[in-house]
């Protein structure tokens, strides 16, 4: 991947500037002590050379500074929207969306590469700690000696946007597995919540975890595992539909109580690199380590960063169970589902390794200068910019419906279906691209398409991935976009068309050059009426 580096004028002409007056001085020291000078003649300044040059190199400096004030005061100035256009001149063309998609993707959605690898170094520098501090501390927990206890198994999974190359803007939040070990006594027997038909489509994406007695070698003892397995059972399981199931509440309460342990363990050896400190989560949001810069540490591109650290327990196969994200309800916190379920026993699933092995399979089959994940990044940008003047509450709706893994999903749909050739993402179609993936999101947010998972779902690419656990191969397919209300989505894609349809004057207003926020709007969008009536 080519990376582009803008050269910043505010820096660059000081440093010119400065180094100019350093090579003037050094040559009049070196001359000076190369030998006895000549007298200088009678009424002469022998120093008059070297001021004459320090107060040209100033004069220069003074000049490029106004600059920019100067272009601006002889410029013609744009046009007023309410004006004639007949009766002001317009100085610059009106650059096209191929020209402020890229501008405006090189100046605000473009990370750089060499502070994203720093920051992402600094964070498993600091995570690796705590991870193998948390494994080698006994947990104390609910169980004597912590023999039947959970524990750490001692590595972290890196996933989300920063490790599959299209995070935009700033490196400064990141996402974490942190694996658990159950005790040797304990399996797992999960099932999928899919074919429910009580259950409202939020929840039917969710998995119980009921434990069951490991398989033994024939012969081998097996009546007292209930006995000795109940320690663990109690500290860690919630009773459903008469069977002891793992919960996930219980989990995340042990998992946060154990990494304040573990942070204060190695608090102290972090002390001269950076400050750390954990904020507790809950089901919506796990919790979260706070990576703030001491002002003795000079290491390079040093950000305040947060990272998440999500629980997981190992299903098999490179997938794991997490909390899963569950709709807010309007009545307050759930305490119980039909067919005596409870919402503390529900899990979600993680297939960021798979879908870091299909961002992989789809990079090695696409030709060179494929413009798949720039896209994903404008598509985040222009989420963001829709946003922009929604009251809090709409904004915290836009932002669920249209969330990350939503766009990610609805790209790699767009990609995996059949009939599309690799040759239509080159970087010159990007423009096309991206309309193709907005009607499309438009479409299903509208019910007029299904947004199954890119994994799991039917038609999804679980042959490019790798072997997936049998209840994942089993599981019914859920939309993605099932949770949510008819109006909320209809009014999602409303906006999200009219965000599209706004878009170059969007992107004059809100980044890149400033000759470019110049041009006046283009005038088919000077006469656009309201989003609600355009899907």
């Amino acid at each position: 991947m080519s990376v582009h580096y803008t050269l910043n004028l505010r820096v660059f002409w000081p440093l010119v500037t400065g180094l100019c007056t350093a090579l003037v001085c050094l040559y009049h020291v070196l001359r000076g002590n190369g030998g006895v000078p000549a007298e200088p003649p009678d009424g002469a300044d022998g120093g008059f050379p070297l001021l004459k040059a320090a107060v040209l190199l100033l004069l220069g400096y003074v000049l490029l500074r106004c600059r920019h004030a100067v272009r601006q005061r002889f410029l013609p100035r744009p046009p007023r929207l309410g004006g004639h256009p007949a009766l002001s001149p317009r100085p610059f063309g009106e650059p096209g969306l191929g020209i402020l998609l890229e501008s405006y993707y090189e100046h605000e959605v473009r990370l750089s590469p060499h502070v994203l690898g720093h920051s992402k170094a600094h964070v498993s520098r600091i995570v690796g700690e705590l991870v193998r501090a948390g494994r080698a501390r006994t947990s104390p927990g609910p169980i004597p000696g912590g023999a039947l206890a959970l524990a750490f198994r001692g590595d972290f999974i890196q996933v989300g946007s920063a490790y599959e190359q299209h995070k935009i803007r700033r490196p400064d939040s990141f996402d974490v597995l942190v694996p658990l070990r159950l005790p040797p006594l304990v399996a797992l027997e999960p099932r999928s919540l899919g074919a429910e038909p009580a259950l409202a489509p939020a929840f039917r994406g969710c998995f119980l975890c009921a434990i069951k007695a490991p398989p033994v070698p024939s012969g081998a003892p097996s009546g007292h595992w209930l006995r000795d397995c109940k320690p663990f059972a109690d500290g860690f399981c919630v009773d459903v539909r008469g069977r002891r199931h793992l919960s996930a509440t219980l989990v995340l309460r042990w998992f946060q109580s154990h990494l304040q342990r573990s942070l204060a363990t190695v608090r102290y050896s972090l002390e001269g690199r950076c400050r750390v400190s954990l904020t507790p989560g809950g089901l919506e949001q796990p919790p979260t380590l706070h990576i703030l810069p001491c002002r003795t540490d000079y290491g390079c591109c040093r950000l305040s960063m947060a990272v998440r650290l999500i629980p997981a327990v190992h299903l098999g196969d490179g997938v794991f169970l997490v909390a899963p994200l569950l709709p807010p309800s309007p009545a307050g916190p759930l305490s119980e589902l039909p067919g005596g379920l409870r919402p503390e026993a529900l899990w979600g699933v993680n297939t960021a390794r798979q879908e870091q092995k299909l961002l992989s399979w789809l990079q090695e089959r696409a030709p060179p200068g494929a413009c798949y994940l720039k896209c994903l990044q404008l598509l985040k940008a222009l989420r963001d910019l829709g946003a922009r003047g929604l009251d809090p509450t709409a904004a915290t709706h836009w932002g669920r419906i249209l969330s990350s893994y939503v766009l990610k999903t609805a790209l790699l749909a767009v990609l995996l279906r059949e009939g599309v050739p690799a040759q239509v993402w080159d970087e010159v179609h990007l423009g096309e691209r991206l309309e193709e993936v907005v009607q499309f999101l438009r479409d299903c947010l509208l019910q007029r398409r299904a947004l199954f998972h890119c994994v799991l779902g039917p038609g999804g690419a679980a042959a490019e991935v790798g072997p997936l656990p049998k209840v994942l191969r089993e599981a019914a397919p859920v939309d993605l976009l099932a949770a949510f209300d008819q109006r909320p989505r209809e009014l999602t894609a409303a906006r999200l068309l009219s965000t599209w349809r706004r878009l170059p004057q969007l992107l004059r207003a809100y980044g890149g050059p400033r000759y470019l926020a110049r041009c006046p709007p283009p005038r088919s969008q000077r006469t656009q009426g309201s989003p609600e009536d355009e899907p």
